[in-house]
């Protein structure tokens, strides 16, 4: 089983955020239909700002990825949800990883942070 993490970095006071929040949620409702497993976090960047030192999001919303320890996608993409589908399906299907050692420690972190 894919141990998929999915992590959106927003602000409260974001429009796009708060009006996206419910398409990440549909996203989410759809694929554990087949990924029960798949963990999707909301974050908000101010409220866990120390969580993701030294990280700092400028664009909203961005997305965080990993399967497992393995960071495979961060940053900013469009707040649509057939955006975020298809990310999430490129990323279950294989892509590869990332080699930021930075990102490495983020994902350690939230999932120690944010464990079930």
């Amino acid at each position: 089983m894919t141990d998929l993490l999915v992590v959106c970095l927003c602000a409260e006071w974001c429009g796009v955020c708060r009006d996206y929040r419910s398409r990440f949620a549909e996203v989410q409702q759809r694929l554990q239909a087949d990924h029960p497993q798949a963990r999707f976090l909301w974050i908000d960047v101010e409220d866990e700002a120390d969580l993701l030192d030294p990280l700092d999001v400028e664009n909203f919303p961005t997305l965080l990825l990993a399967v497992g320890a393995e960071p495979r996608f961060l940053g900013p993409l469009t707040p649509q949800a057939e955006t975020l589908e298809r990310l999430l399906r490129t990323t279950l299907a294989g892509s590869p990883a990332l080699a930021d050692p930075e990102l490495v420690a983020l994902v350690a972190r939230i999932r120690a942070a944010k464990a079930a």
